[in-house]
């Protein structure tokens, strides 16, 4: 028994210190930001496909960008436009005149690490592409069946601020990002040294300096390690609580699924290992719910013309439930 705890202990060290060597990894590049560093990476850690939200030029993408580069997989990117079609997307089959017979060319989304830019810019036919490789990680065009490479990870980035030539996101396929990752502006202080450290070189400049930390077999491995972190049932029923009681508030026109429990559950299990804990508290349960939740509850019309957010009912209901002790 001591030995098994013993074991354990070490997993986990050691998950904490690879975390902690990609962040040094990144703040080569990004300047602040550690609580979007930390989400990403829990994100990785969940095998849980991520949105990022913020208004330009706040490093969404190059966020997106830096969490391929850590890792030695495949990469590739997607720029949404209004014009781009389902096949641009998942593939599409092509006729080989030679053999007489269609053959499948897979398209972009078969990689590793996926960045999608600006999701929301192309219309409900061609985001409705993504609903099966989500939630199921393969993609069925023609009655056949292709099944995506491990790892596989959807990074996607939006702009909230700008309407005009977007499309917003259906509810099923927000439900299917783990996070709803919201980036903001950057304290001074850390404007000045992004400034100071960051003139006179471009983008690609700049992640050159970034080494690669982490394999499939390593992800795969370190995966393992959060699934075996402990909860204590008391916990697990704290987290149905707080889901609960989205189905059941009057402010709410939509409550979160049974997704969100889970998510809320793989989400404080990675928390807890990137703190160096095998075992989860309260507070990590606290601490990720407004991620796991904003993105899939729905206000009332009439709580929204008061102002009410996502965050602001979610901060209500973690006050009104009991936390364990």
């Amino acid at each position: 028994m001591e030995e098994q705890f013993f074991e354990e202990r070490t997993a986990v060290a050691e998950l904490n210190e690879k975390m902690t060597e990609i962040r040094n990894e990144i703040s080569k590049v990004i300047i602040g930001q550690h609580h979007v560093i930390d989400l990403l990476l829990t994100g990785l850690l969940c095998d849980g496909h991520l949105l990022l939200e913020g208004v330009p030029g706040v490093a969404k993408t190059l966020a997106a960008k830096l969490i391929a580069k850590i890792i030695d997989v495949k990469f590739s990117r997607l720029q949404f436009t209004p014009d781009l079609m389902p096949g641009d997307v998942i593939g599409t089959s092509v006729f080989n005149p030679k053999e007489g017979s269609f053959y499948f060319k897979p398209g972009p989304i078969f990689s590793n690490i996926v960045l999608i830019d600006e999701i929301n810019r192309s219309p409900a036919k061609t985001q409705a592409a993504l609903f099966e490789v989500m939630e199921e990680r393969q993609v069925t065009v023609d009655g056949h069946t292709h099944i995506m490479e491990y790892p596989f990870l959807v990074l996607a980035t939006q702009n909230p601020i700008e309407q005009e030539g977007t499309y917003r996101l259906p509810e099923a396929q927000l439900d299917r990002f783990l996070f709803k990752v919201e980036i903001g502006y950057p304290s001074l202080q850390e404007e000045v040294a992004i400034l100071t450290g960051q003139q006179g070189k471009t983008q690609n400049e700049l992640l050159q300096d970034v080494n690669k930390i982490l394999t499939a077999e390593s992800i795969h491995y370190y995966r393992k390690v959060v699934q075996e972190v402990k909860i204590e049932h008391r916990l697990i029923e704290y987290i149905a609580g707080i889901v609960h009681e989205t189905r059941n508030n009057p402010s709410l026109y939509l409550g979160a699924s049974t997704r969100a429990s889970l998510a809320l559950l793989k989400s404080a299990k990675a928390t807890a290992a990137l703190k160096g804990r095998d075992f989860v508290i309260p507070e990590d349960i606290i601490e990720m719910a407004p991620h796991v939740l904003r993105h899939r509850i729905m206000l009332t019309p009439e709580k929204e013309m008061e102002g009410l957010t996502p965050d602001d009912l979610i901060g209500n209901i973690l006050k009104v439930l009991e936390v364990p002790r």
